[in-house]
């Protein structure tokens, strides 16, 4: 049988670390992507010799028999990214994220006896907020940020029993979804079609719930990518981040090469039906985020816009024990190191233009950012 590992977006950000994990190990892989303009701009052109490389659309069923021949596993990680701009560009997130994962699986049917493991790239947007404790009541509470307490800036989710504010701790994956933007809809379709998919065929499955991917090979040029690449690009602009709300709110950045370990570790796991965490489970905020840029590489302070756009949480951060139990998988990159060696690649990018500024204001006209 065939040892060709098919990664779908392996020519982005995430997939061309993955690939390049894949490679040192002695696989042989096959990239699929479309080179979407607005993902791979502020990205390096060129692809490595030694893949195979197949130019096209998850979401065209004629490309799925030259993309999936002589494969045995497969790592589909091809998607539509961004919370904000899926509010607004909805047709085209569920066409690439529901119907491109739709055409993958209905393409394996008759080849699933070849298929050893699939791999799917899922979300920590699906769970909507966090998890939460109340200080109180002693005890774990679903969140909710109420629309008239954000309009005045009343940032934390209160206590739905006793009205006290609550303690964000580490999201676990029994947690129950309640995903608050299109995109995180379109990732837990994609997350829930391909294990009950995998459990129908007998194809051993594993939904990764990325959190916070970040580290070099970022697309600068999008302003709907991960936070740590907007910031950048603002900085290199001579600009200062604009952080929504107070910039308190926490998230778990994992570095970009602990996470093209994770897809080697889910592949080569006998761990089948089944979500993964896949995060550092240290919260970091976003103020720490844009400061620590700030300090690396230079430019203006933060700029507090006082803002809220809609689909965003305010804090989720993982539990990560499942994916150290299942995977034998832990991050290795802490926070500062992280930020340092995307420091040193920021240092070489220069010419790209920030649309933030643009971004934001295309969400207020829609009444998306308030």
């Amino acid at each position: 049988m065939s040892d060709v590992v098919l990664v779908t977006g392996g020519a982005g950000f995430i997939g061309s670390h993955l690939v390049e994990a894949l490679i040192s190990s002695g696989r042989r892989v096959r990239v699929l992507d479309i080179f979407e303009p607005q993902a791979h701009e502020g990205r390096p052109a060129d692809i490595r010799s030694d893949i195979a490389l197949l130019r096209g659309d998850v979401a065209d069923a004629a490309i799925w028999p030259r993309a999936l021949d002589g494969v045995s596993e497969v790592v589909h990680l091809a998607a539509a990214v961004g919370v904000g701009q899926s509010m607004h560009e909805i047709v085209r997130y569920c066409r690439a994220n529901v119907m491109g994962t739709a055409y993958l699986l209905e393409a394996l049917i008759p080849r699933r006896d070849q298929i050893r493991k699939l791999v799917v790239a899922s979300s920590m947007s699906i769970y909507g907020e966090g998890a939460y404790r109340c200080p109180a009541c002693a005890g774990e509470r679903e969140a909710e940020r109420l629309p008239e307490h954000l309009a005045t800036g009343r940032w934390e989710p209160l206590c739905p029993e006793c009205g006290h504010e609550l303690e964000a701790v580490p999201t676990r994956e029994e947690k129950r979804l309640r995903p608050s933007s299109i995109y995180a809809v379109t990732k837990r379709d994609q997350e829930e079609m391909c294990l009950t998919f995998g459990r129908a065929y007998g194809i051993p499955t594993v939904a990764l719930r990325f959190f916070n991917v970040y580290g070099p090979g970022q697309a600068l040029g999008n302003p709907y990518t991960g936070v740590a690449a907007i910031f950048a690009a603002r900085l290199l602009a001579g600009e200062p981040p604009l952080v929504f709300e107070d910039g308190r709110q926490k998230r778990d950045f994992v570095h970009v090469t602990d996470v093209a370990a994770a897809c080697v570790a889910a592949l080569l796991s006998p761990a089948s039906d089944v979500a993964i965490n896949i995060g550092t489970g240290r919260p970091v905020t976003a103020l720490e985020v844009a400061t620590a840029l700030r300090d690396a590489i230079g430019g203006p302070a933060p700029k507090f816009l006082g803002s809220f756009r809609a689909g965003d949480v305010r804090h989720c951060f993982a539990d990560a024990t499942r994916a150290h139990h299942l995977l034998g998988w832990a991050a290795t990159v802490a926070f500062q190191e992280g930020i340092g060696a995307l420091a040193r690649w920021l240092g070489s990018q220069r010419g790209y233009a920030d649309r933030q500024v643009r971004a934001i204001a295309e969400l207020r006209v829609l009444g998306l950012v308030r």
